[in-house]
């Protein structure tokens, strides 16, 4: 069980500290340094690095909550209502991931490939509007899955 807690916090650390990073401290430098006819580029080379550890993420969150949901509690009915929160939450962060990546980020891509720094700027825009509500949920299940058993 060790095991599986800490690849599930690792995991959620991963995905919501690279979230914090790339919205709180990363986008601002970036604004402030980078010529706007390079953003679009730059965020498609730090997304594609990052989205590789979310898929990892995404994949041992899912394993490791459902192992310790059905090892541990015995299935859902024996689960307290953090980890309902957490489940229903983190659910909707993955669908969230999902339509960030296939959509958007997609179409980032495809933006930097044409050089169409405009076309790259807006879809950086509706990314970072989206990360920025995925970050608060995640914020949100983090001290749900941290302190709702105390409660």
């Amino acid at each position: 069980m060790s095991l599986a807690i800490a690849l599930h916090v690792l995991s959620a650390v991963i995905w919501v500290g690279g979230m914090f990073f790339a919205y709180m401290a990363m986008r601002p430098a970036v604004v402030e340094v980078v010529e706007a006819s390079q953003r679009g580029v730059l965020w498609c080379q730090t997304l594609s690095r990052f989205f590789r550890w979310v898929w990892l993420s995404v994949v041992l969150l899912l394993v490791t909550g459902y192992w310790m949901i059905f090892s541990v509690f015995g299935g859902m009915a024996g689960a307290g209502w953090h980890i309902h929160v957490m489940q229903t939450l983190g659910l909707i962060m993955v669908l969230l991931y999902f339509h960030v990546y296939f959509a958007p980020f997609r179409r980032l891509k495809q933006a930097v490939a044409e050089r169409n720094p405009e076309e790259g700027a807006r879809r950086v825009g509706q990314i970072r509007k989206l990360v920025g509500i995925n970050l608060i949920i995640g914020l949100v299940v983090v001290a749900v899955g941290a302190g709702g058993r105390y409660l």
